[in-house]
């Protein structure tokens, strides 16, 4: 007796296995057409082809010939915050950059000024209503930081937050701190007590079990190598996954602080060098490409086919902010990437699926449609996964299921 049993599916698109694919392996999707999936007990029991399906007693749903591939993971997001930077887009325009905005109090500080005085309500809600729209995408898991606090209590206002989405939405949420995000203006004058309150907060998080990552932007006039390290590294001695936002304006050693701490993710690498990605592909970091914040930013996008040469294992994630990237669409983001960095649509699947479950530490219930693993899917109202990617900029999503629960429901929310 089965759950559910899904049939009449025009192409099941999905990498395999409880790892990173990395390099040509990223390519290897498993693709079978008029497919079937079984599931009982939130699990995928069953898959396989044509009428054998028919075997299985349960609840049946006719997939219209659709696409159907694992739900989508968005392993980078900035989900918790207050406010908005729209007038940045025009600053920007007219031709400032992300630090000259940041320098003049402007950036991560404006929101961080809007966030502290915001109640958790006030956080909580627009952070709700922007996971139900990355539902209505797919998006079936969601990384989300903290960063826009830079002290204590707001900082852990924002993981709290999390925590409460984590029970109240129907998403797997990865609670990241990211105290590190830049130096608050109370501490210019003396960053090590800001490092050290950090130290503090930590502790603090761990005790309440508010984060399962930490992460540090190292960048010129953000966080230096030798700073970074010695938060990732206090960290790490606490028991926390390591990520960091790496070399994204310059090269400024997070590529290389990645691959000598195993960070479980580097993100942005724009200013990365080639010996950097074959480093991390050896240590087995996650390479994250954010393609929405070179669009917004007008800026070049991440050296994808150079990463995958170095048999780099890649995530395609949003970067969801309020300043470089206000957009929580990882379809977008995956489409982006086919068309702006040559990723061909089997790499940008498992860069928003199997790889970010694997860096996530989820791999052995998430990112593929295999047995035994959680009954997370996207079923598309599109055939096959070349027209996905062609069809750019449409949400095609006919129905979103988690643990093999039926959550959206022709572009509604069940």
């Amino acid at each position: 007796m089965a759950d559910l049993i899904v049939y009449n599916i025009g192409m099941l698109a999905t990498p395999t296995g409880t790892t990173a694919l990395g390099g040509p392996a990223m390519g290897d999707v498993t693709k079978i057409n008029d497919a079937y999936m079984v599931v009982a007990a939130g699990k995928i029991v069953k898959t396989g082809s044509g009428s054998g399906y028919k075997q299985y007693s349960g609840d049946k749903v006719d997939a219209g010939g659709g696409l159907v591939i694992p739900g989508l993971i968005d392993a980078h997001t900035h989900l918790i915050y207050a406010g908005s930077r729209e007038h940045e887009f025009r600053r920007r325009l007219n031709g400032e950059n992300y630090l000259d905005i940041l320098a003049s109090g402007g950036g991560i500080l404006e929101t961080v000024t809007q966030t502290r005085a915001a109640a958790f309500n006030k956080l909580y809600a627009p952070a709700a209503a922007a996971l139900d729209k990355m539902l209505l995408l797919g998006v079936t898991v969601v990384e989300a930081k903290s960063g826009y606090g830079l002290d204590r209590a707001t900082e852990l206002k924002q993981l709290r937050v999390v925590k409460q989405l984590a029970k109240d939405k129907p998403q797997h949420l990865v609670a990241t701190y990211l105290g590190a995000y830049a130096i608050p203006p109370e501490y210019q004058k003396n960053r090590q007590d800001y490092i050290d309150l950090m130290k503090e907060v930590l502790i603090t998080i761990k005790r309440e079990g508010l984060a399962e990552f930490c992460d540090v932007f190292c960048e010129d006039g953000i966080f230096t190598y030798e700073e970074s390290r010695e938060i990732l590294q206090f960290a790490g001695e606490l028991g926390f996954r390591l990520r960091i936002h790496a070399d994204e304006i310059t090269n400024s050693g997070g590529s290389r602080l990645a691959a000598e701490l195993k960070c479980r993710f580097a993100d942005h690498l724009l200013a990365a060098t080639d010996a950097e990605f074959r480093a991390m592909a050896a240590a087995g970091v996650v390479l994250t490409v954010l393609p929405l914040t070179s669009f917004i930013l007008g800026k070049p996008f991440a050296r994808v086919r150079t990463m995958i040469a170095q048999n780099a294992a890649v995530a395609i994630s949003t970067d969801y902010n309020p300043g470089s990237c206000p957009s929580y669409n990882l379809q977008l983001a995956m489409q982006t990437a086919v068309m702006k960095t040559q990723m061909t649509p089997e790499e940008a699947l498992t860069a928003t699926t199997l790889n970010p479950a694997y860096g996530l530490g989820l791999a052995s219930q998430k990112g593929s449609i295999e047995v035994g693993k959680d009954a997370d899917f996207i079923i598309f109202d599109c055939c096959n996964l070349d027209y996905f990617f062609y069809r750019f900029g449409e949400n095609r999503v006919k129905s979103v299921y988690i643990g093999g629960r039926k959550l959206v429901s022709d572009g509604r929310i069940v």
